[in-house]
């Protein structure tokens, strides 16, 4: 909900969010042949012009080439490609692929005392790429050669070293990145980085502290934290809104120790991307205990009917129609299935759905402006959580719960969806079942096809505007990584980053890009 509709907060926020001007070419929208962001563009609508690959054939479509990685890794990372170079990276490798026969460039390391933690991507502009690591430092790249041209390492509100698993994105001189870590009660933050330097610009608590404006939705005297940022960021380029999906408060589900809304968890927050000042908020899962982060970009898209929406997508199991003008949440639509979720957690245990490892995770919508339709994968998978007994006690560095049983018994049963929903009513428009969750990215193309990949090794291809499945190619590696279309010596091509690792979702992959033509 909107933040002037909750009741547990006492104070008033004075709204300053800007319209949606129509997006420029020049600004919003990226070149036509290149995919140089985490989901595309600045918007993160997962939408390419690209035409060459249609319906009629798409089943056509062959491997052209593969890259496979010299490394085990998560391997969540999205895809970005310019100027016929693909970039990607894992926890402690970043790389450049030639996109047209994924022959390597070159490879940098930054070298870790604990690797092997999520990471999701890099970020462009000029002749610079910058990404984040899990032990909180920054780095800039030089595009060409893979030279290291300055670090920043980022701390929390507490001054303890920043955990980085987001993707970072450029724009206008700046670096704006996110930290995550709520399962230890980080202080989480949003920061702006100087682009040329490295030098922090400005950070923005995502969990207010002393006297600080939604520090009186938290209680006194206890350790909080949380809100953490799990993705990458979305900006409207016309208003320089930066807007930042949040993650669940700590202790993850023992609500006693925290009455309160818990700002600003569970939320879409709009900063001035120039100097992070807050221009509004939209808390959409106040007061969580289900750990229902929302992990993925929100997809800025302008309506058939000429709405400005934030499309917000998270572990709750709904997309989150955000309307910009009326300040308001216009819609949510469950894309998963939502059961028992108003049933207090007790020691005895608890089941509900979505459950902790169910809903969106962290790649988020796309959409279709000749359909106006919003896409979204999700995971249907259910938990039973049980409460601990004893309120927690906060230990630096250790996991803070509130649970006897971590994050819960997950249900043997699981499968995936991707759900097409009317960007102006919410009304599912079309949905397709899956064997196993969809966690992967969608690539949206102008001809009307909708591609994505799922845990059980599958790239797909819809009709976007009916759902049917016009083609289906075995990647045989669960993918959880991105999904993109680019062109390349004049030839459209699909990339998928495939192989994810996951302890959580129980996948064991590979990690390797496969790209595909005609």
């Amino acid at each position: 909900m909107f933040n002037g509709q909750l009741s547990l907060v006492s104070f008033q926020i004075r709204c300053l969010v800007l319209a949606f001007r129509p997006p420029e070419a020049s600004s919003q929208n990226p070149a036509a042949a290149d995919w140089p962001a985490y989901a595309r563009d600045y918007g993160s609508t997962g939408y390419s012009p690209l035409s060459e690959i249609k319906p009629e054939n798409v089943s056509r479509l062959k491997q052209i080439c593969s890259y496979s990685l010299p490394e085990q890794s998560t391997f969540e990372s999205s895809l970005l490609v310019l100027n016929g170079t693909m970039y990607f990276a894992t926890s402690e490798y970043t790389y450049a692929v030639d996109a047209s026969n994924c022959a390597l460039r070159w490879r940098v390391r930054h070298e870790m005392q604990n690797p092997g933690r999520t990471v999701r991507g890099v970020a462009i502009a000029g002749n610079r790429l910058y990404r984040g690591f899990s032990d909180g430092n920054v780095m800039a790249y030089d595009l060409g050669s893979g030279d290291q041209l300055w670090t920043t390492r980022l701390t929390e509100t507490d001054g303890r070293p920043a955990t980085i698993a987001a993707s970072p994105v450029a724009w206008n001189g700046m670096v704006f990145i996110g930290t995550s870590g709520a399962e230890r009660a980080c202080g989480c933050i949003l920061a702006g980085l100087d682009a040329n330097s490295g030098r922090v610009m400005w950070t923005f608590p995502l969990v207010p502290t002393g006297n600080a404006p939604g520090a009186e939705t938290w209680p006194k005297g206890v350790r909080v934290g949380g809100g953490s940022v799990w993705t990458a960021l979305s900006i409207d380029t016309n208003s320089g809104t930066l807007y930042t999906s949040t993650g669940n408060p700590g202790p993850d589900f023992f609500g006693d120790y925290r009455p309160g809304a818990n700002l600003y968890t569970g939320s879409i927050v709009a900063l001035e991307a120039r100097t992070g000042a807050l221009r509004s908020w939209y808390q959409l899962v106040p007061h969580d205990v289900h750990d229902w982060d929302q992990a993925a970009a929100p997809a800025l898209v302008i309506t058939r009917r000429g709405r400005r929406r934030a499309m917000a997508a998270g572990k709750d199991g709904y997309l989150h129609a955000i309307d910009i003008d009326d300040k308001a949440v216009a819609w949510k639509t469950p894309v998963t299935s939502i059961v028992n979720v108003d049933a207090p957690l007790t020691p005895e245990g608890t089941f509900f759905c979505p459950g902790t490892a169910g809903g969106v995770l962290w790649n988020g919508p796309a959409f279709s402006p000749e359909t106006n339709l919003v896409f979204v994968n999700s995971i249907d998978w259910c938990t039973t959580l049980k409460l601990d007994t004893k309120s927690p006690v906060f230990e630096p560095e250790k996991q803070f719960l509130g649970s006897a049983n971590a994050f819960g018994e997950k249900e043997e049963r699981r499968k995936g969806w991707i759900t097409a929903v009317d960007a102006d009513t919410g009304v599912v428009r079309w949905r397709h079942e899956t064997p196993a969750p969809m966690v992967a990215g969608i690539a949206v193309t102008a001809t009307g096809l909708v591609f994505t990949a799922g845990l059980d090794g599958d790239l797909l291809a819809f009709d976007a505007a009916s759902g049917k499945v016009l083609h289906r190619l075995p990647t045989q590696q669960p993918a959880g990584g991105g999904v993109i279309t680019y062109e390349t010596g004049g030839k459209q091509r699909i990339a998928v980053a495939t192989g994810l690792q996951d302890t959580i979702l129980q996948t064991n992959g590979k990690p390797v890009i496969i790209v595909y033509g005609l």
